[in-house]
């Protein structure tokens, strides 16, 4: 009877369980329903043609009464009106260049009269009035991010924006970020300064570089000689494209995309490949059919850059037929039918459009790149082409990868672009460096002193790297003085302002140098022109994660062919293994390895699935507003605070001052309310170390989370008066990231027993509380856990009773503590 009642009883548990998983299978299919019926609302309001919209239009004024109509005619003649002098005026300015031709054609001015001369100035004022009028209002026209033009020294930009609360342009803040971005760019000397003809004494040492390989060019040098600077300036658009190496093969190409659903095109940097393809797509009618081309690019700058080259090639504005899209920031419309994007833009609108049913064209750019994006996006338009064959997928690719993509494609067709190959000197250093960051700066400096004019380009590993670059640079440059000529110095990094990295375009004053300090950023994704030496060290940052302790390390490692070979590998078996794992104790999958409702919910979220989890707990513990800022705040946690070198006590108080006895998730909180409460003031960022650019992109985030959170249907609740439930919320979402204090006086892992320690930036520094919970783990100099709060060991159980185990956090709990455990421990017992 006893084993017949077992038996039972663990049947019944099992019919339970599998009622349960089918409960939560069916809420996710109606979720998920809800959602793609909310989608198709918004793309029916979005995707209405601009005709249909007119005629709806011309019915609605057609019912208008007498009197209304009355109100409508003037404001029509006005604007029609407007164009037609629009175009009355660009008819007289032809009129006008072809008066001034001929006159001076038939007429020598020798022989006109004082009142003809005065005349024939006049005309020449007007049409340079109205030329420079046309180019004002073109920039006026481009609002959002544009390619920078050349400016001449009395010339301005074309306008000063101003904070909308506190109408400041000239406040201490502004002066002050001002001041930060003149000393990101360094200039010296005197522009006309004429070239000194030795320069040995100029620098403290030198480098003996040696010549060791020699790559004869497709083009002859004197014909690049021929074509000077000023005369490149005058190409004009159309002459350039037709210049690209890709022009030619215009007509195979789009006869070879007409044949053939999936293509591998393989070209050289600057081929033209990015900018001109979609633009032959476009005029091959690919989008008549109402649908669009997308372009995806796998950095941000290279999406905006790429989108406002072709705007400005196809003479429109930015955000009409040619957009782009990126994370927080949406510059498309209906019009739209080109479409640059990130990969993990394109991974977004895969959940709302898993067919791609907007789009008759799909190219994925920098292929060669290989990041974890772009790997998943090939696994996934593979099989939308399988049942879409109407959809048409180009794979872009700069190296010799294209086989490889072939093969992966169903034995797919490579379209092959020549490149425009110049003449290359390679020179190795005789004797390897001990520091190259020193070696770069000498032979910038020996390239500058010694070398005929053209830019120069420098690979660096990273941000720290690229300052310290710069400020040898700028130390060394002022000690030499005005015995050389001009230096321009730029910076190139992830976390420089997109206005500061879009310096790098900008045209190199005459007579000057400019030189570039990049991260890889520029070694694909961005063609930089008028580049003539390029130095590379030889050294990469690469992202290591240790599936093993969960933590991740930037080293710096040499590159090689080798190691880049490597990276086109599988991740390893346990890395793989760790994240399914991670998402089953998450609650996104179930134990068939089938995506739950809740995980079906956190796919909504553009974030790691822990903080989506976070974000979904929030519902649980009533706690959703504080989550969403905590979350915001995360997203720049790095770039809040700043330090002057000359106010770092000063930063350093009005840091602490900000400090939450529980921790820096509550820190972060605290910012961002005081932040709201000051009106989001520009001048309370100053006056508390925080930099307001940050800020404003946390708010930005944390307004699409919100938007996010009722897409989702979860409701905005606060509980500000009692932080326990918001940092059980945070346990709920981070129960992986948890350190214990142990005898020994650190902390180390739960899991994995890794002996971690609290970041010295951290509120909690000081405090050493026995149980924390941390949102990453970096290892710079030591292993530091970066953003920590304090939790109690019995919130794990409540919030993961699958993952840890009663016994084992009692046991560590009646552990006796050191004497060094600080105050919030004490409190605490």
């Amino acid at each position: 009877m006893d084993k017949r009642g077992k038996r039972h009883h663990s049947s019944s548990d099992s019919e339970s369980a599998e009622e349960s998983r089918l409960k939560d299978l069916k809420e996710r299919d109606e979720f998920a329903k809800r959602l793609r019926t909310r989608d198709e609302d918004k793309v029916k309001k979005v995707a209405e043609g601009s005709s249909k919209r007119s005629y709806e239009e011309a019915a609605k004024r057609l019912k208008l009464e007498a009197e209304g109509r009355d109100k409508i005619l003037p404001k029509l003649r006005i604007q029609s009106r407007r164009k037609y002098l629009q175009k009355r005026k660009e008819d007289k300015v032809v009129e006008l260049e072809d008066d001034i031709a001929d006159d001076e054609y038939l007429f020598d001015e020798s022989i006109l009269t004082d009142k003809e001369k005065r005349d024939r100035e006049h005309k020449k004022t007007i049409l340079q009035l109205a030329k420079e009028h046309e180019r004002a209002r073109e920039l006026e026209n481009v609002q959002r991010y544009h390619m920078p033009q050349d400016l001449g020294k009395g010339e301005k930009g074309e306008y000063v924006e101003v904070d909308e609360n506190e109408k400041l342009p000239h406040s201490e803040q502004r002066k002050w970020e001002q001041e930060q971005i003149k000393s990101a760019f360094f200039k010296f000397g005197a522009k006309d300064a004429k070239a000194q003809e030795e320069y040995e004494l100029l620098l403290d040492e030198q480098i003996d570089f040696i010549q060791a390989l020699q790559l004869e060019g497709n083009k002859e040098k004197k014909e690049e000689e021929k074509i000077s600077e000023h005369q490149k300036a005058r190409l004009t658009i159309e002459e350039t494209k037709k210049s690209l190496p890709v022009f030619p093969f215009k007509k195979a190409l789009i006869e070879a995309i007409k044949n053939y659903q999936i293509l591998i095109v393989e070209g050289e940097t600057g081929s033209g490949k990015t900018t001109q393809i979609p633009q032959y797509l476009y005029e091959a009618g690919f989008t008549d059919d109402g649908k669009k081309i997308g372009c995806t690019q796998p950095r941000r700058v290279a999406a905006m850059s790429v989108a406002a080259r072709v705007a400005q090639e196809m003479n429109i504005k930015l955000g009409n037929e040619v957009g782009y899209s990126i994370r927080f920031e949406d510059c498309t419309s209906d019009r739209t039918v080109i479409k640059y994007m990130t990969d993990g833009t394109l991974h977004r609108e895969f959940l709302s459009e898993p067919d791609l049913a907007s789009y008759s064209v799909m190219i994925i750019d920098e292929a060669h790149e290989r990041t974890l994006h772009t790997d998943i996006l090939f696994g996934l338009v593979k099989d939308i082409t399988r049942f879409r064959p109407d959809l048409k997928l180009l794979i872009s690719s700069a190296t010799l990868d294209a086989e490889k993509f072939s093969t992966f494609f169903d034995d797919a067709p490579i379209f092959r672009i020549p490149g425009r190959r110049f003449p290359v000197d390679m020179y190795y250093t005789k004797a390897p460096e001990a520091d190259y960051i020193d070696a770069c700066v000498v032979t910038v400096l020996q390239i500058h002193a010694t070398q005929p004019l053209g830019d120069v380009l420098v690979f660096l590993t990273g941000q720290e790297e690229i300052e310290t670059c710069v400020e040898m640079l700028q130390e060394r440059t002022k000690r030499i003085g005005k015995k050389l000529k001009e230096l321009v110095i730029l910076p190139v990094y992830a976390n420089l302002p997109s206005d500061m990295q879009a310096k790098i375009f900008e045209p190199t004053p005459e007579g000057a140098r400019k030189v570039v300090l990049a991260t890889n950023i520029a070694e694909t994704s961005l063609t930089i022109d008028n580049i003539i030496y390029v130095i590379d060290p030889g050294f990469a940052k690469q992202n290591n994660f240790n599936s093993k302790t969960g933590m991740e390390s930037l080293m710096v490692v040499p590159i090689s062919k080798a190691s880049a070979n490597q990276r086109a590998d599988p991740p390893p078996h346990e890395t793989l293994v760790l994240a399914l794992e991670q998402l089953y104790a998450l609650g996104a999958l179930n134990h068939h390895g089938e995506l739950t409702k809740a995980g079906r919910r956190m796919a909504e979220f553009p974030t790691d699935p822990m903080l989506a989890k976070m974000l979904l707990a929030s519902e649980k513990y009533k706690c959703s507003e504080e989550i969403v800022s905590i979350a915001a705040m995360l997203s720049v946690n790095s770039s809040v605070f700043y330090r002057p070198k000359d106010k770092i006590i000063h930063a350093d108080t009005a840091r602490k001052n900000f400090f939450h006895r529980h921790g820096d998730h509550l820190t972060l909180m605290n910012v961002y309310n005081q932040w709201v409460d000051s009106d989001y003031s520009v001048q309370w960022c100053y006056e508390n170390f925080i930099q307001y650019r940050s800020m404003k992109r946390a708010r930005d985030v944390r307004e699409q989370l919100v938007g996010l959170m009722e897409r989702v249907e979860i409701e905005m609740l606060s509980s500000v008066s009692d932080d326990t439930n918001i940092r059980k919320a945070i346990t709920a979402g981070y129960f992986y990231h948890i350190a214990k204090f142990s005898k020994g006086g650190h902390y180390k892992t739960v899991k994995h027993n890794q002996t971690v320690m609290i970041h010295p930036n951290s509120a909690l520094f000081e405090e050493l509380p026995r149980w924390v919970i941390y949102h990453e783990l970096v290892f710079t100099s030591k292993e530091f856990m970066r953003q920590v709060t304090e939790i109690e060991s019995k919130w794990l159980l409540e919030v993961a009773p699958h993952y840890y185990k009663a016994k084992e956090l009692e046991d560590s709990t009646n552990k006796k503590m050191p004497k060094t455990v600080g105050k919030s421990a004490n409190s605490s017992q």
